[in-house]
């Protein structure tokens, strides 16, 4: 019965660390996933690169407003452009809104002209929770030595309206320049606003 009750007792201490989220100043997170093409997508692969983690889900208005104004595809490519390595991420459960089967992930790419490096499929849920992605958008900005330096919403607006894209701040595009100028990002952290993570 002791040693029941220890391992208990260290089963209940482990689990939090287990589950924590993930820290801005701190080691991304690694993982694997399979993109919409078959292939295994690894973030360690990616290690001297930026790289955009982005969670989506293409039922959901806030993810809408971004890619209707063509927003979301503008940052894709200037990120594209400047040598960052973008991953969309679905952690959508089967059966549950924003799930996409690989050929409509790629449909839906090829129909919204969007230019991620990969869309990774995880309709287990496990990178989402492994990052506490909470709503879609969900960003994240990982610098070239693997260190996370942004987390959070994608701008300053946090409504689904189209207008609101247009004069906003975006904390994405802020956080690509200061890592490209090899400077601190000035806002680390911000609230994630969107549709919640369809797990």
């Amino acid at each position: 019965m002791k040693v029941t009750l220890l391992s208990l007792l260290a089963a209940a201490l482990i689990a939090p660390a287990a589950l924590a989220a993930p820290e801005v100043g701190a080691p991304a997170p690694d993982f694997s996933g399979t993109d919409s093409y078959g292939k295994t997508q690894t973030l360690s692969d990616y290690a001297g690169k930026t790289v955009v983690l982005e969670w989506t889900n293409h039922g959901c208005p806030y993810v809408g407003k971004h890619y209707d104004t063509g927003n979301m595809q503008r940052l894709q490519k200037t990120a594209a452009e400047e040598g960052v390595v973008w991953l969309s991420i679905v952690s959508s459960k089967p059966g549950a809104q924003g799930y996409v089967t690989p050929e409509e992930a790629n449909a839906l790419t090829e129909s919204r002209d969007a230019a991620p490096a990969a869309v990774v499929l995880d309709p287990s849920g496990d990178i989402g929770r492994l990052y506490d992605a909470q709503v879609t958008p969900h960003m994240y900005v990982i610098d070239p030595k693997g260190t996370l330096v942004y987390m959070g919403g994608i701008d300053d607006k946090p409504t689904s309206r189209h207008s609101s894209v247009e004069g906003a701040h975006n904390y994405v595009l802020a956080a690509l320049d200061s890592v490209q100028a090899g400077e601190p990002v000035a806002t680390p952290t911000a609230r994630p606003y969107g549709c919640t993570v369809k797990y």
